[in-house]
């Protein structure tokens, strides 16, 4: 990790491409890098060969769902945020998710003011990931 302006790679992770495509060209004008997943069992397999900084992760979809992949997610890449983005926003849902380890959730449909709120989020625990490792590093 050379340099701090690295992009932020975030993965979206929702079975409808309409929003994935929506929510690419949100991440990507907010100079992300973007991989995408259409179901939780691909979004698993993609944190494990990529671990990207940052995952939008729908609720409802098809062969995997998003709270059986953040609870997956969570046990082997603890270190990586997951934001649920639902419109299946139950205070129960919410509450579960958070309890989960999901760091916001955000309620369909969004505003481009949420996603710029969570990619500052995402991009300041990187700085912070990046800067624990340096220190473990010097150690």
């Amino acid at each position: 990790m050379n340099d701090e302006q690295q992009k932020l790679r975030v993965l979206i992770t929702d079975d409808s491409r309409l929003l994935r495509k929506k929510l690419r060209e949100e991440l990507e004008r907010l100079d992300c890098e973007v991989v995408e997943a259409a179901n939780g069992k691909e979004a698993i397999t993609l944190v494990l060969e990529q671990e990207p900084d940052g995952i939008f992760l729908d609720i409802v979809m098809p062969v995997v769902g998003g709270i059986e992949a953040l609870e997956f997610i969570r046990e082997v890449a603890p270190q990586v945020p997951v934001i649920m983005l639902s419109s299946m926003d139950t205070p129960q849902k919410r509450v579960e998710c958070l309890r989960m380890g999901a760091i916001d959730f955000i309620h369909k449909p969004y505003t481009k003011e949420q996603i710029a709120g969570s990619v500052e989020t995402l991009k300041k625990l990187k700085m912070k990931r990046q800067a624990e490792s340096e220190e473990i590093e010097e150690d």
